[in-house]
Formats: C-alpha cells, structure tokens, sequence
C-alpha cells in the first residue's frame, strides 16, 4: 500500500471523528510525524493545538506592548489567523508559556477569535531538555530581546532570579546574550546587597 492511499485512508478515519477526538488524533498524528522527522530538533517542525485553558502565561516576562499595539495584534490575528505558535514548556497537561504571552491573551479574551479556533490555541514546545526554570527564564529573555523588547528594571529582576539560583555572571551574560558590563548594570539596578555579597570592594576610603 503506497503513502498516498494509506494518507487517505487515515484523513478518513479522522474525519469521522467529534471534534475534540479529532483534534486529539491530529496532535498525535503530527507528534508521530515529527518524532521521525529530519527536522526533530526544531521545535516548529511541529505545531499543536491544545486547550486554552491548559496554557498559563509565566511570572517572569519582562515585555509589555502597549494598548494599540495589542490591538493590532488583536485586528492581525482576526484578519490573518495565528501565523506564529505560542512558544511554551510543557508538562502532562499543562504548558507555560515561553514566549508569545500577547497571542495567548488575544487566544482567550477575544470571544469572536476564541469561538473561531474552538477554545484552543497553537503551540510549539521548547527542546525537552530544559526542565529548570532558570532555563526558561533565559529563554524567553532569549525571544524577547532578539526583537528587542524588554523593560529594564523587569530585567534587572530576572538577572537577580538566575543569581538566586546560583548563575554566575558569564552563564547570564551568555544565556541572555548580555556584555559583562550590562550584566552588572542590571545587578545594581536592583539595589539589592546580596548580588554583591561575594566581590571584595575597596576599603581605601575608610
């Protein structure tokens, strides 16, 4: 039996099903299809769709867009579809996001948009591996700053997260894509003693 007939045959069964089987058998499908997939390294190589309610935003997104620009997003989303996946993390039934914070928000509060893609949303899941959340942090920094979106003293908050957890500063710089010297700039943003509490600072003023 060649691909195409066993291609349609499957379309069949699928199309027989209720509509949350269905979707069901979509994501495994597409799941299935990506484990054997070349391009099983990169996260878009598959996408799925998944109840709202299921997707929470995260606690540590320093990017904000201002009311226009979100209804933009809104008025592109209703005119043009979801173009781009929410990226996130996921765990049994439950995904954080990691970055696309605004699509999951236009995905669950606009009625007419939510009624149109049936109370779910699409996603893409970040590489398996990061399971830490200092990880995840990094890499919706990571999202963030490459459009180069972020609000500073958000920032300065995060880099004071991943020293709590024991980054030094040249594993934040690298993970953030930041210098040194903006590294250490965020650090005292914060004005927190504890940042500094491993550096020997001059006493010739004393």
């Amino acid at each position: 039996m060649g691909i195409d007939q066993l291609l349609s045959e499957l379309c069949v069964e699928i199309d027989k099903l209720e509509e949350p089987n269905k979707i069901k058998a979509l994501n495994k499908v597409r799941s299935a299809l990506h484990d054997i997939s070349p391009f099983n390294d990169e996260p878009v190589d598959c996408v799925l769709w998944v109840p709202c309610d299921q997707v929470e935003a995260n606690d540590y997104n320093p990017n904000s867009v201002a009311p226009p620009e979100m209804k933009l997003l809104e008025i592109s989303i209703g005119e043009d579809g979801y173009t781009q996946p929410i990226v996130a993390w996921g765990k049994n039934d439950y995904y954080e996001v990691i970055d696309g914070f605004h699509r999951n928000r236009v995905g669950k509060e606009c009625n007419d948009i939510r009624e149109r893609v049936h109370g779910y949303l699409p996603i893409t899941l970040i590489n398996r591996g990061r399971e830490d959340k200092g990880d995840r942090i990094a890499a919706t920094i990571r999202h963030n700053r490459a459009r180069g979106k972020h609000q500073v003293t958000a920032m300065s908050d995060i880099v004071l997260e991943l020293s709590r957890r024991n980054w030094s500063d040249a594993k934040i710089g690298r993970e953030l894509g930041m210098e040194p010297d903006e590294v250490l700039r965020l650090k005292q943003i914060t004005g927190l003693a504890e940042l500094f509490s491993d550096i020997d600072f001059s006493k010739a003023w004393e």
